[in-house]
């Protein structure tokens, strides 16, 4: 049986990201996620697993992308890698930068490349945490100047791009999404990309109602358990988030796309994890629980 409650209409793809697999190489993590049974995986391109700066990178994405067909796993392109662009400042420079932004601008492009290459369903990426010397307005410029080229690109090569808000960064919410999304086109040039855990970590409403207020945007979605106001991936049940009715808001709204685990502090147990969080990702989209109260925890 394939992930899902079943085959057909509302039956949701699950997926599973490398960024908890980064002591796995590449084609053996492939391996093993469609052996568990997972439908995708999100692929963040790092240094140890697609590097985008590799010398012989087309003949690297050639060979995924053929693995990726020889195991029928569909792909998702993710860009949070810690330091492929500099080995002393995690997670820099950002589109807020400068100097710098032209590097991070450089990343996302070959992203973008590589994305289209493997006929990848989406390419996220985020806005990066505002220097404490620049302005939130300059930052604000410097953001939407940079996802209007890359939606120009993304258009002409086919690319769905998504952005997500992510906690502690100029864009952390879904309502400043939105507010980016207006600048530079709405959400059929720039989707969402939406992270069920950082829901529960600072959106006002429960997870399942940001998934139906964003659901018309939705371009890719991430899944972890995650508490309150704490910025930590967890594993399904170490959390408070609502599985099953994130779940089942997910098929309510039609989402089509990936459903990918993230957790990128987990790399020393992805086996056991990957295969634990099919498995309750299957039992939760089976419960049919509907409503959009807040459970008790």
């Amino acid at each position: 049986m394939t992930a899902g409650v079943a085959d057909g209409p509302g039956r949701l793809r699950f997926g599973y990201g490398t960024n908890g697999m980064t002591d796995h190489r590449l084609t053996d993590a492939l391996g093993l996620l469609a052996d568990v049974g997972y439908d995708g995986v999100a692929l963040t391109l790092d240094h140890m697993h697609l590097d985008p700066y590799a010398e012989d990178l087309a003949t690297q994405v050639g060979a995924v992308g053929r693995r990726l067909d020889q195991l029928g796993l569909a792909v998702v392109i993710e860009t949070g890698a810690r330091y492929v662009l500099d080995p002393g400042r995690k997670h820099r420079p950002t589109l807020l930068d400068e100097p710098g932004r032209d590097r991070r601008l450089d990343l996302l492009r070959r992203a973008i490349a590589i994305g289209a290459d493997l006929g990848a369903e989406a390419v996220s990426f985020w806005a990066g945490v505002l220097p404490s010397t620049v302005p939130a307005g300059t930052g604000w410029k410097r953001l939407i100047a940079g996802c209007v080229e890359l939606t120009e690109l993304a258009a002409e090569r086919g690319v769905r791009l998504a952005f997500e808000p992510e906690p502690g960064m100029l864009v952390e919410t879904i309502g400043s999404y939105q507010r980016l999304a207006g600048q530079v086109g709405g959400p059929q040039r720039l989707g969402l990309t939406l992270d069920i855990g950082h829901c529960r970590c600072l959106e006002p409403e429960p997870e399942a109602d940001c998934v139906r207020r964003a659901g018309d945007w939705l371009a890719n979605v991430q899944i972890d358990d995650m508490r309150r106001g704490v910025h930590e991936h967890l594993p399904f049940g170490d959390g408070e988030v609502d599985l099953p009715a994130v779940l089942a808001a997910l098929r309510e709204v039609g989402y089509p796309g990936l459903v990918s685990v993230e957790l990128p502090r987990h790399s020393h147990a992805a086996a056991t994890l990957a295969e634990q969080s099919l498995r309750a990702l299957r039992a939760a989209a089976a419960t049919e629980k509907t409503g959009s109260e807040v459970p008790a925890r």
